[in-house]
């Protein structure tokens, strides 16, 4: 979870083991391990979290670890085997915790400029999580669709179903007054859609999306208040990422995928037309939206692997990086830099600068210079490079069990990571 874009679950959210806290804690514990903690504390760092990890008998390292290995509930029962507590004394902690009250000045301070400035009018806010849960509230609710677009309507982010998240976004940044160009509700052909399968009103989902800023509480609401199958939900998230335009809608479709880019005669849906338009609107990267280029693509300087590479430093940057790999976390994008001979930090850094392929390619063949026999040699390298120890045979066993057990002719690196961008973004 990436606590710089939403606040963790409510600390009264019992949805970790019934504890007060631990939903939120959980999901503080996941952003630490994937260092998307943004301003939130862990841990020991954390008042909440030290009393419930003492209440558990449960160190943080040890808390964090299951949480990255677990899901909610396998998390839920492995704390409740550790803490060993009954019902009543866990009743009692959440009594204390949801009736604690600023014992000093600091937090008594911090309860007074949050009322002030997010709830001037609200008496009934008192005790230490209301106070958390109103700053939480205060400091994401507003989304600024003038800065960013909104997420993919492929993001699954909240209760498995597309668009949602992306509607979350628009109906936030509407209420705020900050959508931009963007629609919302009535006014949007998408969102139409999205709201007659949910069969939730407009004002209501927005009223919902501005009370819970966070995707799995806002996930919560929408279960609770739809009655659909996975079947159906399945069935439904196909139709919409693949929706293309029909014999009343296609020449709207050709006219508008002239305006953003007449070039890409590959986008055939409206999600991917939403997309590139999104990114080239904003000039960023979004590795959360669509894959990099393949690293078969030899676009930028004849080099295999260069082109992917760029596409993710590019995301890095821009903190839209989703779930790919760079740089030193990725074995091929350290062999690419290292024939080049430029450091991560300086090519990161250069890419601030550089806006196209023919920029990176300038820059690099004046100051990296490599002659066309080297990356030719390199490129038949690379482009070979299978799993050759029995540890990174098993990794890629895994990786096909995952994405296409059934695929058996896939024996290198390359065409490891095109059939997972392949079926990473399918549905």
């Amino acid at each position: 979870m990436d606590l710089t874009r939403q606040p963790p679950r409510r600390p009264s959210n019992l949805g970790v083991a019934g504890i007060v806290g631990a939903a939120r804690m959980t999901d503080k514990a996941r952003a630490h391990n994937n260092e998307t903690l943004g301003d939130f504390v862990y841990g020991k760092y954390s008042g909440l979290d030290r009393r419930i990890l003492e209440f558990m008998g449960i160190s943080a390292d040890d808390f964090a670890e299951a949480a990255d290995d677990k899901d909610d509930a396998t998390l839920s029962t492995w704390m409740l085997e550790q803490g060993q507590k009954t019902d009543e004394e866990i009743e009692g902690f959440n009594q204390s915790e949801l009736e604690r009250l600023p014992a000093d000045k600091k937090h008594q301070q911090l309860l007074t400029e949050r009322l002030a400035k997010y709830a001037p009018d609200r008496t009934d806010i008192k005790t230490v999580l209301q106070s958390i849960e109103l700053d939480d509230w205060g400091c994401f609710w507003q989304v600024d669709l003038t800065v960013r677009p909104p997420r993919s309507a492929r993001a699954r982010d909240v209760s498995g179903i597309c668009g949602i998240a992306r509607m979350a976004d628009k109906a936030r940044a509407d209420r705020a007054g900050k959508i931009g160009d963007y629609k919302y509700g009535d006014i949007s052909g998408q969102d139409v859609r999205i709201l007659e399968f949910l069969d939730v009103s407009a004002d209501d989902f927005q009223d919902a999306a501005v009370s819970n800023p966070n995707d799995i509480e806002l996930g919560e609401w929408v279960i609770e208040n739809i009655n659909k199958s996975e079947q159906e939900i399945f069935t439904y998230n196909k139709t919409m990422v693949n929706r293309g335009p029909d014999e009343t809608t296609r020449e709207r479709f050709e006219a508008r995928r002239q305006e953003v880019d007449p070039t890409r005669t590959d986008i055939t849906t409206w999600v991917a037309l939403q997309d590139l338009d999104d990114e080239l609107s904003f000039g960023i990267v979004d590795l959360n939206r669509r894959a990099p280029r393949s690293p078969y693509n030899t676009d930028v300087c004849g080099m295999v692997h260069l082109a992917r590479l760029v596409d993710k430093g590019r995301a890095f940057n821009g903190n839209t990086l989703g779930e790919y790999f760079y740089a030193e976390d990725s074995g091929m994008d350290r062999m690419a830099l290292g024939f080049l001979g430029v450091s991560t930090d300086d090519f990161t850094e250069a890419l601030k600068t550089l806006s196209t392929d023919a920029d990176v390619e300038a820059w690099l063949k004046e100051n990296y210079s490599k002659s066309d026999a080297d990356i030719k040699a390199f490129n038949e390298k690379i482009t070979q490079m299978g799993p050759e120890t029995e540890r990174h045979k098993a990794m890629m066993a895994r990786m096909l069990k995952k994405v296409a057990p059934d695929r058996t002719d896939i024996n290198t690196w390359f065409a490891m990571m095109d059939l997972d961008d392949e079926k990473t973004f399918a549905l």
